[in-house]
């Protein structure tokens, strides 16, 4: 985004986006970054680095540097993930348990790879162990696609798989990638109106905003009354 994009979106949603993300490795080739930075710093709007920066600086042995160049440019959020280079388990669980003391973190579990499929089991016990080490919140891994994790290369919501999570970890602890329409309103309607969405769009978050309040068809006769959608019936 530019800074006049950048301008856009907070003059139209600065009330309702929550954290901003610049997507895998965007910050490192950004000319404009610091001057996004103070954009969203006025706005009092956190930002988060893409967890892929993170996944390189592990496997390149680079963390410290990664680290101080997160305090140069003031950022209080970090995301940990190993959905694109696989990490050991208890080397992601270390740095979780090493970072949460410096930042706010938030882990994600789940790969980009949409052939390759995690048994629902493996994604609770991966979910509950970066919970313990110290996240802050969870991210369910779907791409900026919707095609992987969570979801089928269609884009069809794997409702077992989600149930399953949900099922045993709190959903106020998770954040569900979600940049399809179709996938937010399921998500909405499931988890109740103040679900945790994430990889929205910086052109949908207007778009989000009005299903979450059921001012939009798909969720009007859901929400429209005053139903929160909290019982996920």
């Amino acid at each position: 985004m530019s800074v006049a994009e950048v301008d856009s979106l907070l003059e139209v949603a600065s009330g309702i986006v929550d954290l901003v993300k610049l997507g895998w490795g965007t910050a490192l080739v950004s000319p404009n970054l610091k001057a996004k930075l103070e954009r969203y710093t006025d706005a009092g709007v956190p930002v988060v680095l893409g967890g892929t920066l993170t996944e390189i600086a592990i496997r390149q042995g680079r963390v410290e540097g990664l680290v101080a160049w997160m305090h140069e440019l003031g950022l209080h959020h970090v995301e940990i993930s190993d959905g694109t280079i696989a990490i050991e388990a208890p080397v992601k669980r270390e740095l979780i348990e090493r970072l949460a003391r410096e930042f706010t973190v938030l882990s994600e579990v789940g790969s980009k790879d949409a052939e390759f499929i995690m048994p629902p089991y493996v994604w609770v016990e991966q979910i509950e162990s970066d919970l313990a080490a110290g996240a802050w919140k969870v991210i369910a891994e779907a791409r900026e696609s919707g095609t992987a994790g969570i979801y089928r290369a269609s884009g069809e919501v794997r409702t077992g798989l989600i149930e399953e999570i949900a099922h045993a970890v709190e959903p106020e602890r998770l954040i569900f990638e979600a940049p399809r329409r179709e996938q937010q309103v399921w998500l909405l309607k499931r988890f109740g109106t103040e679900c945790n969405l994430g990889n929205i769009a910086p052109g949908d978050v207007l778009s989000l905003e009005t299903l979450r309040l059921g001012l939009r068809s798909d969720t009007v006769e859901r929400f429209a009354l005053g139903d929160t959608g909290s019982g996920g019936d």
